[in-house]
């Protein structure tokens, strides 16, 4: 009888254990930091497919969206973030709010599907946008630009959905070179980082968006295979984000790789661990 209430009680301490594990864990990833792996290649050469990092939540304060969401619908796990905290939702303010400044790689709830999206911050409240010609114009100016070279990479499947890149040098057979033309771009306030271009299209020209109040404008920094704000949120876009879905800011990458899993340690990126982000 004594041996079996050890047993019952050591395996008692072993569920208390797992369960205060994952309130730490989710505690920690509620108020500080988020994990987050890029998926797309929207954001290269800034961020590529495959690399892994931990968004600050402290920056920008806390809001609804701040509530870690679980999505694994092949395990039939859809756990939203307003099934948590839908209450504090609507009034677009935060607790301990910061303001994001221009140039930030912010990850945010997508206004409509409620997935996390990851862009660089462009647009502020009030001003106006506008792509001209592939350049960016803010309120009414053109953004400096500097030719950079091209940013080069293989044809070859990427990450785990098995993306192929895009290239500006045409149609690339497997293994070949697929280029992009690249430019240093400044905005206003110099925060300055790399942008590519792969061809021109519709979103290269476009009408002035005025941002509301209490919104922000978002462009990924592959600009011609970014949906982001310069397409509406009916059509597949991001529109206007408002401030209550910010999620944090993305500061630092902290492992990287190129395959299509973590484990395959030859595909890691070495030179891309604990990487800044600019």
């Amino acid at each position: 009888m004594a041996e079996k209430e050890k047993t019952d009680n050591g395996f008692v301490e072993t569920i208390k254990t797992i369960v205060y594990a994952l309130l730490i864990a989710g505690v920690f990833r509620t108020l500080f930091f988020q994990p987050f792996w890029i998926p797309s290649g929207s954001m290269k050469e800034t961020l590529l497919i495959g690399d892994f990092l931990f968004v600050n939540k402290m920056a920008y304060g806390y809001s609804y969206a701040s509530c870690p969401s679980l999505m694994m619908p092949r395990f039939g796990i859809e756990v939203d973030a307003k099934d948590i905290c839908g209450a504090f939702d609507g009034d677009n303010t935060r607790l301990f709010g910061g303001e994001p400044e221009r140039g930030d790689v912010v990850v945010f709830r997508h206004p409509v599907s409620g997935r996390d999206y990851i862009k660089r911050l462009t647009g502020l409240p009030g001003d106006k946008i506008q792509m001209k010609a592939g350049v960016l114009h803010i309120n009414g100016e053109a953004v400096k630009l500097k030719e950079a070279g091209t940013f080069d990479e293989v044809m070859a499947p990427q990450g785990p959905q098995r993306l192929r890149p895009r290239c500006e040098n045409g149609a690339v057979g497997e293994g070949g070179l697929c280029t992009k033309g690249r430019m240093i771009e400044t905005l206003p306030g110099g925060s300055s980082h790399a942008i590519l271009n792969i061809t021109n299209q519709g979103s290269d020209r476009t009408g002035v968006y005025t941002v509301p109040e209490g919104h922000y404008f978002f462009m990924g920094d592959n600009r011609d295979n970014s949906a982001d704000s310069r397409l509406a949120q009916q059509a597949g876009g991001v529109g206007f984000v408002p401030y209550e879905n910010l999620i944090g800011r993305a500061d630092r990458i902290m492992f990287s790789s190129a395959g299509r899993s973590m484990l395959f340690f030859w595909t890691w990126r070495s030179d891309r661990f604990f990487k800044g982000i600019e």
